[in-house]
């Protein structure tokens, strides 16, 4: 009976592993030749193989670790600050939500909109001079920073990812902390524990998995970030702003060279694979 389970079960799968093996195997394997090749738009079809010469130069290209450094930051406090106010929301959020549950709707409307449009919108409404932010901030206060300059394009970048993006931790966390049973809370209360010590030695080990996955899918999310930013300040002054995305969007569009773009992009997909088998082995360890 097992044999014929297994077999069915492989009969299911063939199928979409053969989609998968088509479209997301035959291009990887594309870009793997690319990014060992002397390729350009008019060779595209027959690269010359030049070894790890690619790989070389991306690695040696200041550019490059700029990039990586403004990604690294960038994700990890955009996932550090979503989770934790998302953490507090649903925390407090919770009782309110349990009564009138039509208000998550509105909680997560930013999650609706493209990121390139929040990247537009944002770029029209503080513009320094024709946005209305800091044109009510010279009329109250007689002077308005410039939130895109780059002295304050980050912090700009990090609130316009965290305002969008919160809504998707909060309702992970809204899940998670409403699905904790009702008996744990009643034989807490039952031992004299307070609410907050409840919080802190019950509700939040039994969420830690779910605190895990969001932070690790917002800082992979934020690590690769391209459409905002570049709707926002593009590369920004001296670059100050240029994510790795970006970086591979410029080699690639701008700058013609292909390998080295695709040997960035491989780099960066070695990174995202790195960081899932490390939330893997995370949650493998907790459910043990």
């Amino acid at each position: 009976m097992a044999i014929v389970n297994r077999a069915e079960g492989r009969a299911y799968l063939t199928p979409l592993v053969g989609f998968l093996l088509f479209f997301l195997g035959f291009p990887a394997a594309v870009n793997l030749v690319y990014s060992i090749s002397t390729v350009s738009f008019e060779t595209l079809r027959s690269p010359s193989l030049s070894g790890f010469g690619n790989y070389a130069a991306v690695l040696a290209d200041r550019e490059f670790w700029g990039a990586v450094s403004f990604s690294m930051r960038f994700g990890v406090l955009t996932a550090l600050a979503e989770c934790l106010i998302g953490l507090f929301l649903a925390v407090f959020l919770t009782p309110l939500l349990a009564r009138r549950s039509y208000l998550m709707a509105p909680l997560m409307l930013p999650l609706m909109v493209a990121p390139a449009m929040i990247g537009l919108m944002y770029r029209l409404v503080l513009h320094e001079f024709a946005g209305p932010v800091p044109y009510y901030l010279f009329e109250w206060f007689g002077d308005s920073p410039a939130f895109l300059d780059v002295d304050n394009a980050f912090r700009t970048l990090l609130v316009v990812e965290i305002l969008q993006w919160t809504p998707f931790a909060f309702l992970l966390f809204y899940m998670a902390y409403a699905a904790i049973p009702l008996e744990v809370r009643e034989a807490a209360s039952l031992d004299g524990a307070s609410a907050l010590k409840a919080l802190w030695w019950i509700e939040l080990p039994l969420m830690l998995p779910t605190l895990v996955i969001a932070f690790f899918i917002r800082f992979i999310d934020g690590f690769r970030v391209f459409d905002n930013v570049y709707a926002l300040t593009g590369s920004g002054a001296g670059g100050s702003t240029t994510s790795l995305s970006i970086y591979i969007y410029q080699a690639f569009f701008k700058g013609g060279a292909i390998g080295k773009a695709v040997a960035a992009s491989v780099v960066l997909f070695l990174a995202s694979l790195a960081v899932l088998y490390g939330l893997n082995w995370i949650t493998g360890r907790g459910r043990r």
